[in-house]
């Protein structure tokens, strides 16, 4: 049943220690972490960020494991920057203006609707589960997301269900792999199930990404709308070495 817009409510949040890492992640790509930076001493960072220095840890052994980060016994945590790392938003490319930041996101509806009539064609069935989001950055409403799975793939989604990563949602509950995706980048007007927090108002001209998502398989099985405000964040896309 789908919700009322101004309802939202929060996605299944992430493991803070994963959120953490995240965070870090998109330091690093955005350049505010440089190669060979060496990281504040773990009490610190840990009371800097409001966390525990166990959680701290794990964050900071995921990054390692990512090969990111070097932990030298007795001296510190040093950066260790690499291209194409794989991390729960590899493929949101939304950043602050700045470069960075951690996305999170509230649901605001979830139904169940025939797919639209201009959309690409994305899966076999006439039907698709529309989640439309709020999307925020460091806390800040940024955009509004409108995603599009072919029905064929889930009897059901549940708004309470679903992470504020889809794709790790995607991968763990529904046993879908998104492998590859196309992004075209235009304008568009804010629509009218826009909620107050997103500054930008109902018909208002704004950023749009258009995205087509591909299974590992090779089959196409979403499609989303990001509305976005460009005061606060910027498409970045990153590629090669440097």
């Amino acid at each position: 049943m789908d919700q009322e817009p101004d309802a939202g409510r929060a996605s299944v949040a992430l493991p803070k220690y994963i959120q953490i890492s995240e965070m870090l992640i998109r330091e690093i790509a955005a350049g505010h972490l440089v190669d060979g930076a060496r990281l504040p001493p773990e009490r610190d960072m840990a009371q800097a960020l409001a966390i525990s220095v166990g959680t701290l840890r794990k964050a900071l052994g995921d990054l390692e494991a990512k090969g990111l980060l070097d932990r030298v016994q007795g001296s510190g945590n040093y950066i260790r920057q690499r291209a194409d790392v794989s991390s729960v938003y590899s493929f949101f490319r939304l950043e602050r203006v700045r470069g960075g930041g951690l996305p999170t996101a509230l649901v605001l509806s979830v139904a169940l609707c025939h797919k639209p009539a201009l959309a690409p064609e994305f899966g076999p069935a006439a039907m698709a589960h529309r989640i439309r989001r709020l999307r925020l950055m460091d806390g800040d409403p940024v955009a509004i997301e409108e995603i599009w799975l072919d029905a064929s793939h889930a009897a059901t989604l549940n708004a309470e269900d679903l992470s504020e990563s889809l794709y790790l949602h995607y991968r763990r509950t529904l046993g879908l792999v998104i492998a590859r995706v196309e992004d075209r980048i235009g304008i568009g007007t804010v629509p009218d199930w826009s909620v107050p927090s997103f500054s930008p108002k109902t018909g208002q001209t704004v950023a749009l990404v258009e995205r087509l998502s591909w299974l590992a398989c090779g089959a196409p099985a979403e499609y989303s709308r990001t509305w976005f405000d460009s005061e606060r964040v910027r498409y970045v896309a990153r590629m090669g070495k440097g």
